[in-house]
C-alpha cells in the first residue's frame, strides 16, 4: 500500500513539473513573439520620419495627418505596457493610412523614388507585422489554453502564471474601405 501511495504522489509531483515546465515554454514563446512585433514596430517607426519628411516637401498644406503620423510615433516610443503598446501600434497604424491616402493625391510624389522606396519598405514591414501578429496570437492562445483548462490552472494559479492580451484589430481596421473612381 505505502508503494501505491508513492507512486502516486510520484506521479502527480511529475505532472506538475511537466505542466510547469510547459507553461513557462508557452509563456517564453509568447514573449518571443512579442519581442518580434517590437522589431518591427521599431523598424516601421524609424522609416515614418523619413516618410514624413518626404511628403512634407510635396503636401505642405496636410500638416495635422503628418502631426498626427509624428505624435503617433511618439506615443509609441513612450509606452509603459504591453496593452498602451497595442494601443498605439492601431493608432500608428490608422495615422500611416491617412498618410498614405494623402500621398496618392500628389501625382509627382508618388513618382518620386525616395518615396516609392520608403513605401515598399513601409508595406514589407507592414506585411511582416500582420505575421507577426498572427504568430504571436497563435502563442497566446496556446498559453491560454494550457493556463485556463482543467488541471493546469490550478497549477497556473499556485505558480501565478498570468494571462496575456490578443493583438486585436481597432475598429477602424474593421471598417471597410471605401473605394471611389
Amino acid at each position: 500500500m505505502l508503494y501505491i501511495i508513492l507512486i502516486i504522489i510520484v506521479l502527480v509531483i511529475g505532472y506538475v513539473v511537466y505542466t510547469y515546465n510547459e507553461m513557462v515554454k508557452l509563456r517564453n514563446m509568447v514573449k518571443e513573439q512579442w519581442s518580434q512585433i517590437e522589431v518591427l514596430l521599431k523598424r516601421r517607426s524609424d522609416l515614418i520620419p523619413n516618410l514624413v519628411e518626404i511628403v512634407k516637401g510635396y503636401a505642405k498644406h496636410e500638416s495635422n495627418t503628418l502631426e498626427e503620423v509624428v505624435n503617433a510615433r511618439n506615443k509609441m516610443m513612450n509606452v509603459q505596457s504591453k496593452e498602451e503598446e497595442i494601443e498605439a501600434v492601431k493608432e500608428m497604424s490608422n495615422s500611416l493610412t491617412k498618410l498614405l491616402a494623402i500621398a496618392e493625391s500628389y501625382p509627382e510624389l508618388k513618382a518620386n523614388t525616395n518615396y516609392l522606396n520608403l513605401q515598399e519598405n513601409l508595406q514589407e514591414t507592414e506585411d511582416k507585422i500582420s505575421y507577426a501578429r498572427q504568430f504571436y496570437n497563435d502563442a497566446v492562445l496556446k498559453y491560454k489554453n494550457k493556463i485556463e483548462i482543467l488541471p493546469g490552472n490550478v497549477i497556473a494559479s499556485l505558480f501565478k502564471f498570468e494571462s496575456e492580451p490578443f493583438f486585436e484589430a481597432s475598429d477602424s481596421e474593421k471598417d471597410v474601405p471605401k473605394i471611389k473612381f
